[in-house]
């Protein structure tokens, strides 16, 4: 929030019905004279209970004096107030010791339009995932954070971009749904409470959204909260709705959500549409208890056809277009993956996100993240053994565009990074010794040691987890690994060295990469940062810098670098 007005001591913005009219009849009086520095006016001796007001402005529930331009007191008008400022005004207090809140201007001398900076041309909504009721300010503080990254970057990377100007926007909209109330918290238990409470506060949040009765509200209300920061900022930049862009920050369960909304997905409709045919149940005449199952059926489908009319209608679309939707530590793909979505053969993310709802999207992740799952797998299958894309460091000099760089295959070779003499112990509970491996692939020592774990006991969760989501193809459940002639992190793809036809490595590859990784630093421990990399992606210049590369228009490769690319 900006504010013009602030209480004095909390520096707590008033609200614009207040603060605009204040600010109005301020600049009616004194406009022109200089007001003091905030120190000096808290050292210099108050005069104020001598002085009469020399101005005053009726408010709907309050009214403000003025003393002099930096002595102004705001003055409530409850009869309660009142009284208590007649009484102690009548024991010799003055008016404003007794009863008022004296005001602090947040600017000290008017702007010359030499100091306008440049139209914003694209806003970013930053939209935060599971946490935010434990510390509702806490996204405006990581935006804050991603928009001072942002302008470094501006500074060192885009300095010629005058005309263009990226706003990052901050979208609380966990504070405003009621969801249960209060009922979690009256039957939680009061031994180890504030763990209890934490994760009330935050992995409950992935329960609420899987819940059918809680759903449309966290959508609908994270939906109003987008539409209604869109409308308002459009109602102060009145240019900006019909040449500006809009992009989409989103952080863990918020990724989900805002996907949800951007397509529409609808669980009541598609429940509706995984029912059973009505036609395989003619095959035998039904019994009496069947039948009976039968009509509750139908009521239930019917239900289901109320819940979905309704939820069509409450649910209302956004009313912008999505430039970019950047997905940060996010398990959107665990969730299209238990809604059925399986790899086909479209080269295009229209498999998962129609590029007529959303131009492009992005997939970014630390490679430890726990929360965050790899989304071109689900387009083409093969993708699990290609390596994302790496994301250059912001210090990086003369970087290969992102779009300019070929696919190359995941190492199959093994991992003894950052693992202890202890556990180079080979147990049943832990993986064989590994072989240290240099960039390129994400999945960690950590990771592997707790899926192949897992995988020696049984062959149940462990081992499904492991034959899915693990970039290795080492022997789970009897299958052998297959030799590989590289010793690196990274090779080139097989059609890469063998001469086949360019439309065949076209039809083999992504039209545009999704997933990108950021790198990880030369002494990272991964035991720790399993822990606290699901919140790095905030200060890190490389994501605000990679953020800005795409908001910011393509630039063209310049003559030298293509014939080099020609060449190679």
């Amino acid at each position: 929030m900006r504010g013009q007005w602030f209480v004095d001591g909390t520096w707590l913005p008033l609200e614009e019905e207040d603060s605009n009219p204040i600010e109005m009849e301020h600049l009616s009086h004194f406009r022109g004279q200089q007001m003091r520095d905030v120190s000096e006016v808290e050292t210099a001796p108050s005069t104020v209970d001598s002085k009469d007001a020399v101005y005053s402005l009726k408010l709907s529930r309050s009214h403000v004096d003025w003393h002099s331009v930096d002595e102004v007191y705001l003055y409530s008008d409850a009869t309660t107030s009142k009284i208590a400022r007649t009484v102690t005004q009548k024991l010799g207090f003055s008016k404003a010791s007794s009863s008022g809140t004296r005001l602090r201007r947040g600017y000290f001398e008017e702007a010359v339009p030499e100091e306008t900076p440049s139209e914003t041309t694209h806003i970013v909504f930053v939209v935060h995932g599971i946490g935010q009721k434990m510390d509702q300010g806490r996204i405006i503080r990581n935006t804050s954070m991603m928009r001072d990254a942002a302008r470094k970057m501006e500074e060192r990377h885009f300095p010629d971009r005058t005309t263009e100007h990226v706003e990052f926007l901050p979208v609380e909209w966990r504070s405003k749904l009621y969801l249960d109330g209060d009922t979690v918290d009256s039957i939680t238990p009061d031994k180890v409470r504030g763990i209890r409470d934490m994760l009330n506060s935050s992995a409950m949040d992935i329960m609420y959204y899987t819940s059918p009765l809680y759903r449309d509200e966290i959508t609908r209300g994270l939906t109003q909260e987008l539409n209604r920061l869109y409308s308002l900022f459009c109602s102060r930049n009145p240019d900006f709705e019909k040449n500006g862009k809009v992009s989409i920050v989103a952080h863990s369960l918020g990724c989900v959500i805002t996907f949800d909304i951007m397509t529409g997905w609808d669980p009541v409709r598609f429940h509706h549409q995984q029912m059973l045919d009505p036609e395989k149940t003619k095959i035998r005449w039904p019994s009496e208890e069947e039948r009976q199952l039968q009509e509750q059926l139908r009521d239930l489908e019917d239900q289901f056809r109320g819940l979905q009319t309704s939820s069509s209608v409450a649910v209302p679309a956004l009313k912008f277009k999505v430039e970019n939707f950047f997905c940060m530590g996010s398990p959107l793909a665990v969730f299209l993956a238990l809604r059925g979505i399986r790899p086909g053969n479209n080269t295009m993310q229209d498999h998962i996100l129609s590029t007529s709802i959303c131009k492009r999207l992005f997939n970014l992740f630390h490679p430890t993240d726990p929360v965050a799952y790899r989304l071109e797998p689900l387009i083409l299958k093969h993708y699990n053994n290609i390596a994302p894309v790496q994301i250059d460091w912001y210090n990086t000099t003369s970087p290969t565009l992102y779009d300019q760089i070929r696919p190359t295959r995941l190492n199959l070779m093994k991992d003894t990074s950052f693992v202890s003499e202890a556990e180079l112990i080979t147990s049943p509970c832990t993986s064989p010794p590994q072989t240290k491996r240099p960039y390129g692939e994400s999945i960690t020592s950590l990771g592997k040691a707790s899926i192949m774990g897992a995988a020696s006991i049984g062959k149940g969760i462990g081992g499904i987890l492991f034959s899915r989501f693990s970039r290795s193809s080492g022997q789970v459940g009897g299958v052998e690994e297959e030799p590989s002639d590289s010793e690196g992190g990274v090779s080139e793809l097989p059609w890469t060295t063998a001469p086949v036809s360019h439309e065949l490595i076209r039809s083999m590859e992504l039209e545009r990469r999704i997933d990108f990784e950021l790198r990880e630093g030369l002494v990272e421990n991964r035991y720790w940062s399993a822990v606290t990399s699901h919140t790095a992606y905030w200060c890190s210049y490389d994501v605000a810098l990679f953020l800005l590369t795409f908001m910011y228009r393509p630039q063209e490769l310049p003559e030298s670098v293509e014939d080099h690319q020609d060449a190679s």
